[in-house]
This record gives C-alpha cells, sequence and structure tokens, in this order.
C-alpha cells in the first residue's frame, strides 16, 4: 500500500592556556584573552544558521535526511531500484521540504512497516497510508482513489456498483484476501464457489497466521488470460498493470455505496496519507507544508501510473 542514522556537530572547546615565565606572563596573559575571544566570536559565527531573511536553507547537507520506510519487494507501491511510485512521491516530498530523502528498506511486506520499522525509529515517515490510520499520526490526504472492477474491454460488461445483478452471472472473480472486495464477494453468495479458484492464486497457502496475498499483477494475467471474468482490487495497486496490458482492459471505480446485510457500510474509496509517529507533530506539520508546494508533481506521478483519483474528502 507499500522508508541512516545521523546526528548533529558537536561543540568544540579551547584548550586551556599555561603561563610562561615571569617574565613574559603579563604580555602573553593579554595575547590569550585577544586570541580566545576572536575563536569564540569565530567559532559562533561559524555555527549560527544561514537564514536571510528567515528563508529555507539552501543546502539539504544542513539538514537531516527523511528517513522514508520502504519495502524492498512491494510492486507496484515500493521496489529496491525506487521505481515503486510511492518511492517516486517520497523523493518528491523529500525535495519539497528541502531534504535528502533516505530509504530504510524491509524485506517485509508493507503491512509491517509501522510496527516493526516506524515505531522503533528506524525511520520516520511511510508513505500511502489511510487518512485517520489510528497507528499514526497521518498527514493531509494527497489522493483519494478506490476499488475498481477491471474486466477485457471485448467482453463488453459494464459493471459500476457491488448490487450490479450482472455480477452473478460471471465466472471467476479475482480479489484481495482480506479486502473490501471479499468481504462484499461474500455479501452477494458469491465467495464459496469462489475460494477454491482463489486459493489457487497463492498455490492454496492460507491466509491465517501468516502473511498471504494474491499479487496485483497476478490478478489482471487472470483477466487477460480469461481465467477470471472479473478483478477487483485498490485502483493504485494495478493501474500500472492495466496501463501496461497490450490487451485493451477496462478499468471502472465502484460506486461507493456497498452496504453489507446488517446494514454497515462498506467503503470503496479511501483519502491517502503520509504518516509519522504519534508524537512526531513536528515533522509532521514540515510534510503538511510539503505536500502543498508538492502537489503538483505528485499529480503528475499519479497520472503517470494511470490511478484513477476523486476529490479528497478532507
Amino acid at each position: 500500500m507499500p522508508p541512516d542514522l545521523y546526528k548533529h556537530p558537536g561543540d568544540s572547546s579551547l584548550a586551556s592556556q599555561r603561563l610562561l615565565d615571569s617574565h613574559m606572563s603579563s604580555y602573553l596573559s593579554k595575547i590569550c584573552i585577544a586570541l580566545t575571544a576572536n575563536a569564540l566570536f569565530s567559532s559562533a559565527v561559524a555555527a549560527a544558521p544561514v537564514n536571510p531573511g528567515g528563508a529555507p536553507p539552501a543546502q539539504k547537507d544542513a539538514v537531516s535526511p527523511l528517513r522514508i520506510c520502504a519495502a524492498k519487494k512491494e510492486p507496484p507501491f515500493s521496489l529496491e531500484d525506487s521505481s515503486g511510485y510511492e518511492n517516486k512521491i517520497a523523493v518528491v516530498l523529500a525535495d519539497a521540504v528541502n531534504r535528502k530523502p533516505q530509504f530504510i528498506w524491509s524485506d517485509k511486506p508493507a503491512i509491517y512497516l509501522v510496527r516493526d520499522f516506524l515505531d522503533k525509529k528506524l525511520c520516520d515517515v511511510v508513505i500511502g497510508l489511510d487518512t485517520g490510520d489510528s497507528r499514526v499520526l497521518t498527514s493531509r490526504p494527497y489522493f483519494r482513489s478506490g476499488y475498481v472492477f477491471v474486466t477485457r474491454t471485448d467482453r463488453n460488461l459494464t459493471l459500476h456498483s457491488w448490487s450490479d445483478p450482472a455480477l452473478k452471472s460471471l465466472g471467476h472473480i479475482a480479489v484481495s484476501f482480506g479486502s473490501p472486495s471479499e468481504i462484499m464477494l461474500k455479501e452477494i453468495g458469491l465467495y464459496e464457489d469462489d475460494m477454491a479458484y482463489l486459493y489457487s492464486l497463492v498455490n492454496f497457502r492460507s491466509p491465517r497466521n501468516q502473511y498471504t496475498q494474491v499479487e496485483p499483477s497476478r490478478m489482471i494475467s487472470e483477466v487477460l488470460s480469461g481465467n477470471a471474468d472479473l478483478a477487483v482490487a485498490f485502483a493504485p495497486e494495478i493501474a500500472r498493470y492495466v496501463k501496461s496490458s497490450t490487451v485493451p482492459l477496462t478499468m471502472t471505480l465502484i460506486d461507493d455505496d456497498a452496504v453489507r446485510s446488517d446494514g454497515e457500510k462498506i467503503a470503496q474509496r479511501y483519502d491517502q496519507s503520509i504518516g509519522v509517529r504519534r508524537d512526531d507533530q513536528v515533522l509532521l506539520d514540515e510534510l503538511n507544508e510539503g505536500l502543498l508546494r508538492a502537489t503538483p508533481k505528485i499529480d503528475e506521478i499519479l497520472a503517470s501510473e494511470g490511478i484513477p483519483v476523486s476529490p479528497v474528502s478532507q
């Protein structure tokens, strides 16, 4: 949904002066006092921040890097070669706050970044969390997207909502485990017939007590091959594969009207934010200002990725 250590230089101190013989003591004392005063003045000038008129520092080396928590292999969000779209957003954001981006890479899936990296202060920022995620402080949302239906264009299917009766006439439907799509597949009574197929996409590994997920690219390949009539996924995780497909695909944002049988709303659209530790309000304020400056470039990244967006709700 898919991130070293630094320190500031310490102060230097002057070596104590020894008196020379008594015939020179008065003269040399005056010299030492003059030299000491000059050294202290020079040190103060060197240590003072160069920030005329309150302008942001011009040199990125003068401030600490922006330490970004990131998964090494979580396409299309994050990849170790920084080709993930969230990696690109992180670089743009770091530039907007005049810091160097410094990725702290994890071999684990991105769902563990907050617990195992951010909370342990190994890094300071997580890109692409749902706005309001209770584990962290979240920034102002920088985009909003949602779950989509993906079909082969030559099927001429026009699906917009989970309430569409046409869904019940389809064959296999590829969804992610634990997602709103899986919930709604159960709600409309299609999960039992589809369950064996879904488990085949992960070599029948159970998602219980271990992280198991259908690769986004696999869901699209299933639609392309005809093994699935429909894929349902969060648009940012599959837009890259839809866009790059040589076979025309139709990707449609799902209407945000899904409800369970008990009346509870199952959201289909989500604002996306940057996450920081819950005690790091200073950094959050800095990032919020940076997001305002970075918005045009972030929008370009999202458009290049092919991610459908809608107005943020907050």
